[in-house]
């Protein structure tokens, strides 16, 4: 038999979540300290490192049945994946189970000379804690801790146990394209299943206003090369009667665009998504848009990046300046990256991409196309009762209704989550705020912020403990 659904004291939680505050920040900060990168050129032992401290705190909290540090084998081959926490708690009483997850690797930190203090040393003022991995994704594994603290904390203050299952899913290789992602949650799978899941990765709408995303555009990134010669040849012998293969790649990535800086690729499509009001000068101070420079694409600035495809031209290998010398560049290399709108595959955005190159190639140039790399596009089903709750618990939270927002970026395993638990409701929730400039020099969080979603979070945990699955 099944006992009675009994709530837990929410003013509890609301004491649990400010008397843990302090605590938790300094955990953040401790993780933060540690230069958990996980692209190759990086030392591993320290996303290890990153993985054992955050274990600790999870066994500290004494909340779970388990935890564990695992790895799993990337994709394609047998090379074991960057170390990820996993943990649970089996449910009581006929309680739902929620699967929380973040990331504890980092970008790198990039130009030294660009972080006003170091990126590994977490800094606070005005208002933001400030260090790589302050905002993505170490304050989503503290705000799932501290979310977890304070409801045990609060059944405590009332005699008894939670009865909610929880588990949690700490990756450790988010940053460098989740390549273990789909066999770490095979191979675990009895211990991650459950009813709902959190990801806390992404951003709210600002710094006073939460976000739920409910859209996420998919990518497909590949190389190309052009080659127009077998060598490079003198420019003043030729130039004017042969093309160089720099000429060539110019002309044909122009075709990529009309002359507004919309995507001209017959093939990609749209998605019809309602979006909130957001202006011109926001998008500027956001994005950092010089005086002059116009935004580009048409409709809706927020359709642009939401609901429209894109494609950005994020590397190119050519003779660099400092080695340039007058000759006919014979070859030219590219990395195209395009972000596909919810609703349309990867891999057949990736097939019109290529199809409209090969029917431009300029001076019958010859191109190579290396594998995409493809992630698929994301909407939420918002008709659930993991939704239903989210938002209230947002809305208390932060004292303030949740906007739901799109992302014009992409969590690519979202799908295999799908793929794999497709009767769990996915929650895309997220700690960063639109100055937290992730990713960037000066990354950071925002602390109100922070302290609000963290108090939702547990809000959310605490009803869950009082439903039946």
């Amino acid at each position: 038999m099944t006992s009675e659904p009994q709530p837990l004291d929410e003013n509890l939680i609301r004491e649990a979540v400010e008397k843990r505050h302090d605590e938790t920040l300094s955990d953040l900060e401790a993780l933060v300290r540690i230069p958990s990168v996980s692209w190759p050129a990086f030392d591993p032992a320290h996303v290890a490192e990153s993985a054992e401290a955050i274990a600790a705190l999870v066994r500290e909290s004494g909340v779970f049945d388990l935890v564990d540090i695992r790895r799993a084998p990337i994709e394609g081959g047998e090379e074991l994946g960057q170390p990820a926490v996993i943990a649970r708690r089996e449910s009581r009483n006929g309680r739902p189970t929620v699967l929380l997850y973040a990331h504890h690797d980092v970008q790198p930190p990039g130009a030294e000379a660009a972080w006003e203090s170091p990126a590994f040393e977490p800094t606070r003022r005005n208002g933001r804690l400030y260090g790589r991995g302050a905002a993505d994704d170490k304050a989503g594994v503290m705000a799932h801790l501290a979310a977890i603290r304070a409801v045990a904390d609060a059944a405590a203050a009332e005699g008894r146990e939670l009865e909610l299952g929880i588990a949690l899913y700490i990756e450790g290789e988010e940053e460098w394209a989740s390549q273990s992602f789909g066999n770490f949650l095979r191979e675990n799978r009895e211990l991650l299943a459950a009813d709902a899941i959190i990801v806390a990765d992404s951003s709210n709408w600002d710094e006073d206003t939460p976000g739920l995303t409910v859209a996420l555009r998919g990518a497909a990134a590949f190389n190309l090369r052009i080659d127009t010669l077998d060598r490079a040849s003198h420019s003043g012998m030729f130039g004017g009667a042969v093309p160089d293969a720099m000429m060539a790649t110019v002309r044909l990535l122009a075709t990529l665009w009309d002359d507004d800086g919309a995507v001209a690729v017959e093939g990609l499509r749209s998605a019809d998504l309602a979006s909130p009001d957001y202006d011109e000068a926001r998008l500027r101070e956001e994005a950092g848009l010089l005086e002059g420079v116009s935004p580009i694409g048409r409709g809706e600035i927020l359709s642009r990046i939401w609901a429209q495809p894109s494609i950005t031209i994020t590397g190119i290998d050519a003779t660099d300046v400092a080695n340039a010398s007058n000759t006919l560049i014979p070859s030219a290399r590219v990395r195209i990256s395009a972000r596909v709108a919810p609703g349309q595959d990867p891999a057949e955005a990736f097939a019109a991409i290529k199809a409209h190159l090969e029917a431009r190639a300029p001076f019958g140039a010859q191109l190579t196309f290396e594998e995409p790399g493809l992630g698929q596009a994301f909407l939420v089903d918002t008709s659930g009762w993991a939704v239903e709750e989210i938002r209230g618990a947002m809305t208390d939270g932060w004292e303030k209704a949740p906007v739901d927002i799109g992302v014009g970026g992409s969590i690519p395993f979202i799908a295999q989550l799908v793929e794999e638990f497709p009767a769990a409701e996915i929650l895309v929730t997220g700690v960063e705020d639109p100055d937290g400039r992730a990713h960037s020099p000066n990354e950071s969080l925002h602390l109100e912020a922070f302290r609000k979603a963290v108090l939702s979070e547990a809000l959310f945990l605490g009803r869950v403990d009082a439903r039946t699955a």
